[in-house]
């Protein structure tokens, strides 16, 4: 592993994005729910997202399925979301749910997993502390 490691914190939240070599996560072993903890990697470990937050894994079981949008649609909306989180995150006087900046770095093809979690927290996120991120509404699955 290079131990190059990209994250954010957000009160009981930690996505964590591990990247050790090129590549992409096209190929994952398991997704595991402990606890409302969410781990989705892949016997390389070229990515990795860990999530806790409480409630989150119970609205991700109602959320669109896997499948339902596209990795361009997905990659299109974690873009302009990360980069209004990293402008909040960066403001002084920001609300506290802000504390550190996001890294996503588009250039990069993180697969469809790691985009699939990273939309739905965000969209998630948004949901629940009534706070926008762009110019994208999330909306609930129904």
């Amino acid at each position: 592993m290079n131990g190059k490691v990209v994250g954010f914190f957000i009160a009981a939240l930690a996505v964590v994005c591990t990247y050790c070599s090129s590549g992409n996560l096209n190929n994952v072993d398991s997704a595991k729910a402990v606890n409302d903890t969410i781990r989705i990697a892949n016997d390389s470990l070229e990515y990795e997202v860990v999530i806790f937050d409480s409630g989150f894994n119970s609205w991700l079981q109602r959320a669109a399925p896997r499948g339902f949008y596209s990795q361009s649609y997905l990659e299109a909306r974690n873009q302009v979301w990360v980069q209004q989180w990293n402008i909040k995150a960066n403001t002084q006087g920001s609300s506290n749910l802000f504390l550190t900046q996001i890294e996503y770095n588009p250039r990069i093809n993180y697969g469809y997993e790691v985009n699939y979690l990273l939309f739905n927290y965000l969209t998630y996120f948004q949901l629940q502390n009534n706070v926008n991120l762009g110019t994208f509404q999330p909306r609930r699955f129904q």
